[in-house]
């Protein structure tokens, strides 16, 4: 039998594209869907980046750097 801890593990081995695209099926599987229904505009939205990691041409920003941003935006 197969353990969470084990799928997480393979998981966790997959390329960031396999692991972006099988956290989004996750995601939309919970049973509570209309909690994370998404409308097309966040789902296009998702495809877009999705396809930027595929291309590698995604950029990200550090953590610090996006609180410091909410914090000078809203404090």
């Amino acid at each position: 039998m197969t353990t969470i801890q084990e799928i997480r593990s393979k998981a966790m081995a997959l390329p960031a594209t396999e692991r972006a695209s099988l956290a989004h099926d996750l995601i939309l599987s919970l049973d509570d869907a209309a909690v994370f229904e998404l409308s097309p505009e966040q789902e296009t939205e998702i495809q877009r980046r999705l396809e930027m990691v595929r291309r590698e041409t995604a950029q990200g920003r550090s953590a610090a750097g996006v609180f410091a941003d909410i914090k000078a935006k809203y404090a």
